[in-house]
Parts: structure tokens; C-alpha cells; sequence
């Protein structure tokens, strides 16, 4: 048997992602909001060299609350 991801020609990661957002959206109110809060979450990199971090810069910074 293959896998439901495979079969639906998507990623296992996007498959993930679509699985935790139906998890997420099934709660109930007070857990849901908490549950979407810690699911925001923003992407910072930082060129590294000689052993050392540069600056840290975020790419998609983290929506304000």
C-alpha cells in the first residue's frame, strides 16, 4: 500500500503541514488559539564565518500579536 502523500503527489513535509493545520482547526477555542499562536513563527539566518555568526537577519519575520 502506498503511501496517502505519495498517492496524492505531494510532498511528505506539505502532507505534515496539511495534517497539522486539520489537527489545529479541530480544537476548541481556548486550545486553538494557543495551538495557532505557537504555530507563527518567523526565519532568521546568520552568515557564518571563521567559526563565528555574523548578524542575525530575519527572511520572514514573526507576525506581530
Amino acid at each position: 500500500m502506498a503511501s496517502p502523500w505519495k498517492s496524492a503527489g505531494i510532498s511528505y513535509l506539505k502532507y505534515a503541514q496539511i495534517c497539522a493545520r486539520a489537527v489545529r482547526n479541530s480544537l476548541k477555542d481556548d486550545v486553538r488559539t494557543a495551538a495557532q499562536r505557537r504555530d507563527a513563527n518567523g526565519l532568521k539566518v546568520a552568515k557564518w564565518e571563521n567559526g563565528k555568526a555574523g548578524e542575525q537577519k530575519f527572511i520572514v519575520p514573526p507576525k506581530a500579536e
